[in-house]
């Protein structure tokens, strides 16, 4: 058990929209270098948790506790949820993620500008820092969301299906620099592919209206069926994995 406070701590949680739960009695507690993969149906709450989290969301019931105190949370939203018609550069999109509390207008220190940029081309984005947003890739989007998101080096990193329109070349990259994130940070990873996350995240959390940790990252047909968890794995290439019938 880990003998640390939690940094998160979900406590009985309901929540939904417009009073109609979509989630109902969840618990969950996330502690510093945790990585849970958090898998389940669409529409089964997974989205809607990460809400809850983030404080997006006001539970219906339940409390959201941070026993360690004020936490630092990065977050990587889906790419589907940006306008890309907004009027802003890749660089200006990752300072963004620096700007808490902070006016667009304020002077960014060549200190931050610098980190920003060693971001970027860690993402593989080198030389685009002043591209506008509208005429990247989804992919590239989404990298300079993933920087955008780790610039304040955050406690808790939350990410809503990161691999959904990142190309085959940066995948196998984005699993690697997720596994050196959490050496400094605690991850919580929403994703449909089971089968290619489940070699990195240390445990999982099945949401399907409620919530089922599974304190390892290794699942069978049969514990997903008691977690009614609906979901087919999806393997790619080398990773390890299991193969589960359908169910």
């Amino acid at each position: 058990m880990n003998s640390k406070l939690p940094l998160v701590s979900i406590k009985n949680v309901s929540a939904g929209y417009n009073g109609n739960p979509v989630l109902t009695d969840v618990n969950l507690d996330i502690y510093p270098y945790d990585f849970i993969g958090v898998i389940g149906p669409n529409g089964g709450g997974k989205t809607t948790l990460s809400k809850v989290l983030l404080g997006i969301l006001k539970p219906i019931r339940g409390q959201v506790l941070f026993p360690s105190g004020r936490l630092n949370i990065g977050y990587l939203p889906q790419v589907s949820q940006i306008d890309h018609a907004f009027p802003i550069t890749i660089r200006e999109v990752v300072l963004s993620g620096s700007l808490s509390g902070q006016s667009w207008w304020k002077p960014v220190s060549g200190k931050l500008r610098e980190k920003a940029d060693r971001l970027i081309a860690q993402m593989g984005l080198d030389g685009l820092e002043d591209r506008p947003i509208g005429e990247l890739s989804g992919g590239q989007l989404q990298r300079a969301l993933l920087a955008r998101a780790i610039i304040n080096d955050p406690q808790l990193l939350v990410l809503d299906e990161p691999d959904t329109f990142v190309d085959r070349n940066f995948e196998g990259e984005l699993y690697q620099l997720l596994e050196k994130l959490n050496e400094s940070m605690a991850i919580f990873l929403i994703s449909h592919d089971i089968g290619t996350i489940s070699s990195i995240v240390k445990t999982i959390a099945c949401v399907n209206g409620i919530l089922h940790y599974h304190p390892s990252n290794v699942l069978t047909a049969e514990m997903l069926q008691v977690y009614n968890c609906p979901i087919d794995l999806i393997t790619h290439g080398q990773i390890p994995h299991r193969v589960l019938k359908k169910h």
